[in-house]
């Protein structure tokens, strides 16, 4: 299994900590995104995928239908980087939370439930990364990045100046869009910095509540 350092969790169940004996040897394994909580998909691993999904750190399932086991994404390239690994409580079942590079659908979705709600701030986030990186022409978003940090950072000083006036003195809608317009200039501020919402997540679990 990969080090922290490649995101990756060093620590997760060892084999014979979890029950193989109720599903004949398969263990049912919920997959979500670890930055949007989305729900990607749901695989099994018998002892030998569970193996070497530690060892390689992408998600490694036994293919019930191909019977053998199987890597997601050996074919198209969209894989599943292993962050983190846990059991339930009867340890029977896995939780997996990774990092997909591409659709994890077979039909180009993101998700293989294609209603799967996820985090609208962190699907912003992964947005307002994409934007930074290709800034396609006619974008919001890439004119900010354009601009420089102390435009991006005014915009955010005069999205709170607004937001706090609406506090005051405006309706709740008005409060609730203008709360919008400063996440998103404020996260565009942070990807202009190198840094991501879910480091600013960190901060606020570290001082845990």
């Amino acid at each position: 299994m990969k080090d922290p350092q490649n995101n990756t969790t060093a620590i997760a169940p060892t084999i014979d900590a979890l029950d193989w004996s109720k599903g004949d040897g398969l263990l049912p394994v919920i997959v979500q995104d670890a930055a949007t909580l989305r729900v990607l998909m749901l695989g099994y691993m018998d002892r030998a995928a569970y193996a070497a999904t530690l060892q390689q750190g992408l998600v490694t399932f036994y293919s019930r239908s191909k019977g053998r086991l199987w890597t997601k994404g050996e074919q198209s390239g969209h894989v599943l980087e292993v962050v983190s690994l846990e059991t339930d409580c009867d340890a029977d079942t896995l939780l997996v939370l990774a990092t997909p590079r591409g659709p994890t659908c077979h039909l180009q979705r993101a998700s293989c439930f294609p209603t799967a709600p996820a985090g609208v701030l962190a699907e912003l986030d992964a947005l307002i990364e994409t934007r930074e990186r290709e800034r396609p022409e006619g974008s919001y978003t890439t004119r900010l990045f354009d601009g420089g940090i102390r435009r991006i950072a005014q915009k955010v000083g005069e999205e709170g100046v607004e937001t706090a006036l609406a506090g005051v003195v405006q309706d709740d809608e008005a409060l609730l869009g203008e709360s919008a317009d400063l996440l998103y200039h404020l996260i565009v501020l942070l990807r202009a910095r190198g840094l991501s919402l879910a480091d600013v997540e960190a901060v606020l679990r570290a001082r845990g509540g």
